[in-house]
């Protein structure tokens, strides 16, 4: 009697790093970049504006409007100055966005796939854990003063980073542009978590639990598809409000409602078809629509803003000499420079390793060195975690402020360099990705990815 061979199993198909993805995704990425693009143009503005302001003769004059009040004697703890109200009023705008985000990302985007989340996630954990340890490592060999802001090098800016690009005119993969806005909102996913375990100074039971109270209604009108402006920003301010009162950072409470708005367009009456977990259905869901229209205002509003009193480092009359030598200073650039391109670059290599993941065929090392580079550009984020960390106006605030600055300026630029090397392939690929010869609105390659 013949024995018959078993048939062997299909072998799974092999990974592709930085593959593109579908069109509706493709689509919804090339908006928010462009927002998040002009939205850097603004934030740089604001930095220039405020180091010239506060390096020129009206010196004094950022400095007091920084430090007025326009609310003395306030409750809840809200007698605060113009420059605090940027960092925990207007960011939490910018966290509720990225709590939108990454809602998409996790039930209608590439996180959905635990194969394409793992990618952004084990880079944005490598990049932040490396910048971390050089940071702790750097100021444990100098003394130990300032562990305290062991977090700032952590932090990826993606609207600075986004204006870096627009100005090298880099036409990157489609693949490419979709891990960096990725890793980017994961990274502020990561950050907000770091701030909210690690940055809470006192802690109040009762108001967080009210906070969390003035977030569950507002979860409960969203679900329903309630879009009352006249109830959800009264919930929103409450719990924003609560949130401050409690001694937890206030912009966690921005992250918290984003996290609460439903992202699949909900189900028409009368029976239909029942949404789908795809990047279609989300286009038609509430976080879209809200994010559509809180993007702007975040990008072209709340982070220049921001940027415009947080920039304004005083450079004049300092021994530049001795700030350089500054261990503060040395391990947050050293953290955004080299810990933040290595640890990501570092991780996604090994993932590829350990996975025999391939890049896709437009992507080279090279590349991804060059995106590596550019998440150095910890802007917004980072200095807000200085604030935390050292306290606005302290003796660590300025030599916080110019490493953040020097760090991001010099990622930029080394990441401006690796990227205008391959900016003529880049723009074959971008020609390519744009091509419609059928004329029906979709890119041929979306339609028939092996086309090239």
């Amino acid at each position: 009697m013949t024995s018959r061979t078993p048939p062997s199993k299909p072998r799974p198909p092999k990974i592709r790093l930085f593959s593109r993805s579908s069109w509706p995704e493709a689509r919804h990425l090339a908006d928010v970049l462009r927002t998040e693009t002009v939205g850097g143009a603004l934030l740089l503005s604001g930095a220039v504006i405020a180091l010239v302001w506060a390096n020129s003769p009206l010196s004094d004059s950022y400095t007091r409007l920084g430090d007025v009040v326009p609310w003395p004697g306030a409750p809840w703890h809200l007698d605060l100055d113009l420059a605090t109200w940027a960092a925990d009023g207007l960011l939490a705008i910018f966290f509720f966005v990225v709590g939108l985000e990454l809602k998409r990302e996790f039930v209608a985007g590439d996180l959905r796939d635990p194969r394409r989340a793992a990618l952004p996630i084990a880079a944005a954990l490598g990049g932040m854990l490396l910048p971390a340890l050089i940071y702790v490592g750097v100021v444990l060999s100098a003394g130990g003063e300032g562990l305290r802001g062991w977090a700032i090098p952590t932090a990826t800016d993606i609207a600075f980073a986004l204006a870096v690009l627009a100005v090298v005119s880099s036409h990157l993969p489609q693949g490419l542009r979709a891990f960096l806005l990725t890793l980017a909102v994961v990274d502020d996913l990561f950050a907000i978590t770091i701030i909210a375990i690690f940055y809470t100074a006192e802690f109040h039971p009762v108001p967080l639990l009210a906070a969390l109270a003035a977030i569950g209604l507002f979860a409960a009108l969203v679900q329903r598809g309630r879009t009352w402006w006249w109830a959800l920003i009264p919930l929103a301010i409450a719990a924003w409000t609560l949130m401050h009162a409690s001694g937890v950072h206030a912009t966690v409470a921005g992250v918290l409602l984003g996290f609460t708005v439903p992202v699949l367009a909900r189900r028409p009456k009368g029976g239909g078809q029942p949404a789908t977990a795809s990047a279609e259905a989300g286009e038609g869901g509430l976080a879209a629509r809200l994010e559509h229209r809180w993007r702007p205002v975040s990008a072209g509003v709340a982070v220049p803003i921001f940027a415009l009193f947080a920039a304004g480092v005083t450079l004049r009359g300092t021994d530049l000499g001795a700030l350089l030598r500054d261990p503060i200073v040395i391990a947050i650039v050293a953290g955004l420079v080299f810990g933040k391109s290595i640890g990501i670059f570092g991780s996604t290599y090994l993932l590829a390793r350990f996975t025999r993941a391939e890049l896709d065929e437009d992507i080279t090392w090279a590349d991804l060195l060059g995106i590596a580079l550019l998440a150095g550009v910890g802007f917004t984020v980072s200095l807000l975690i200085g604030d935390l960390a050292f306290g606005a106006g302290s003796t660590a605030d300025d030599r916080v402020k110019a490493a953040v600055l020097l760090g991001s300026v010099i990622s930029a630029g080394l990441a401006a360099m690796v990227l205008a090397r391959r900016n003529a392939a880049y723009r074959l690929v971008a020609e390519r990705e744009r091509l419609d010869a059928d004329g029906d609105g979709v890119p041929d390659v979306y339609q028939h990815p092996d086309a090239r």
